[in-house]
């Protein structure tokens, strides 16, 4: 449990303990918060991390590589397929190979796209708890239009199970990326209209304004990262820090606010999204020929014509299948900019299929750490807005 204070203190006749959660759509359905109240006012807080007990670590550890791929993609399931991206990534860093550039471009796409529609949840349903319905149209009408295009990807909505470990499973059909354009170009009047609705609203402000307030200093102290941590005004996204898959080529800024209340995380992720596009736009403007996956048959299936027709592949796609990629023995860190922050996978390899022990890094587990301090002192509604600002995605906080 998660409390603002080493032990709660013994409750006073005039103070009322109660439940906040499970429920949705304020605690997401799995988070339950013990609240004792003066009045309206949060007095003290203990904060569990959910009920949705998922296992995901023992579960990687107990199949192959390549199998945890649709696993990942339910950690945070608002921007799947970034998260499916990371774990390939981190297992090519342990094997020590690279993805081909233009599937490295591919992936670049497709997790900026997964950030969009992060960010136009985020925003959306926060609004909807506060009592703003029209923004939450307006954002998951364009949600629509990226899932239509990443089900023309490849044949899945949402859990789309499309990167591999050494590249993705296809590249891009004919006509595509041109689509991809076309609904980047939506997304600025989306943007736009939805933040004009909010931004000046004086409803809006008075709800979020100085509410549920993460200083620098407290955002460092509980290793907040991601648009929390840029909203409290620390100027950190590993995309500039330690770049991956081409971003050091891409030109884009990085979104910083002050304030760190939830007025300043929401427009941060209404400027990220912006520069998500941006790179999305200069991704596809830059995105070389060739292939999308290594040929290292020791990582990658054979093509189906050596599987048919040749004895060396017919042996490739056997023992793939069958034993698995075997990295050597060894350890290995790798960490990505996801939706809400540092998305961390630490492998542990025997040399085995599996992997011997998994820890993954989420974000959401350190960001919600942050969240009894600053709903302290605040009232019962406050504690909803300040929650919705900070993104908790249960997949991957309660893993």
């Amino acid at each position: 449990m998660i409390q603002s204070s080493t032990a709660v203190p013994p409750l006073p006749s005039d103070l009322l303990t109660i439940n906040m959660g499970p429920a949705h759509p304020a605690t997401h359905g799995t988070l339950r918060l013990q609240l004792q109240l003066d009045g309206e006012t949060i007095v003290n807080v203990g904060a569990e991390i959910g009920y949705l007990h998922r296992g995901f670590e023992k579960q990687a550890e107990n199949c192959q590589y390549q199998l945890v791929i649709p696993y990942a993609e339910r950690l945070n399931y608002m921007g799947p397929v970034h998260n499916s991206n990371a774990w390939c990534w981190a297992c090519e860093g342990l094997l020590g190979i690279e993805a081909p550039p233009r599937a490295q471009a591919l992936r670049v796409i497709t997790s900026e796209m997964a950030r969009i529609i992060d960010h136009a949840v985020c925003i959306g349903t926060n609004l909807v708890d506060m009592g703003a319905l029209t923004n939450f149209w307006y954002m998951y009408n364009y949600r629509e239009k990226i899932y239509d295009l990443m089900e023309e990807l490849t044949g899945a909505r949402m859990m789309v199970n499309y990167p591999r470990i050494g590249g993705v499973c296809l590249d891009a059909p004919d006509g595509w990326l041109e689509g991809v354009v076309r609904v980047m170009a939506d997304m600025q009047e989306v943007v736009a209209e939805v933040s004009g609705l909010v931004s000046r609203n004086r409803i809006f402000m008075d709800r979020t304004q100085g509410v549920g307030v993460i200083t620098k200093e407290m955002a460092i102290s509980h290793s907040v990262t991601g648009p929390c941590a840029r909203a409290a005004g620390i100027n950190w996204d590993l995309r500039k820090a330690q770049p991956y898959w081409g971003y050091d080529k891409l030109k884009f800024e990085v979104p910083v606010e002050t304030a760190g209340d939830t007025y300043a995380r929401t427009m941060v992720r209404f400027r990220e999204m912006e520069e998500s596009r941006k790179l999305v736009l200069q991704a596809i403007a830059s995105i070389p020929g060739g292939a999308v996956m290594v040929t290292d048959h020791l990582v990658a299936l054979p093509p189906k014509d050596k599987v048919y027709n040749t004895m060396e592949g017919l042996i490739n796609h056997f023992k793939l299948i069958m034993h698995g990629i075997r990295p050597p023995r060894g350890e290995f860190y790798s960490a990505t900019e996801g939706g809400n922050g540092e998305l961390g996978y630490y492998i542990v390899s025997d040399g085995g299929p599996n992997a011997w022990r998994l820890r993954i890094r989420p974000p959401c587990f350190a960001n919600y750490s942050v969240f009894p301090k600053i709903i302290t002192g605040q009232l019962v509604a406050d504690a909803v807005a300040a929650l919705g600002s900070i993104n908790i995605i249960a997949g991957e906080l309660d893993r």
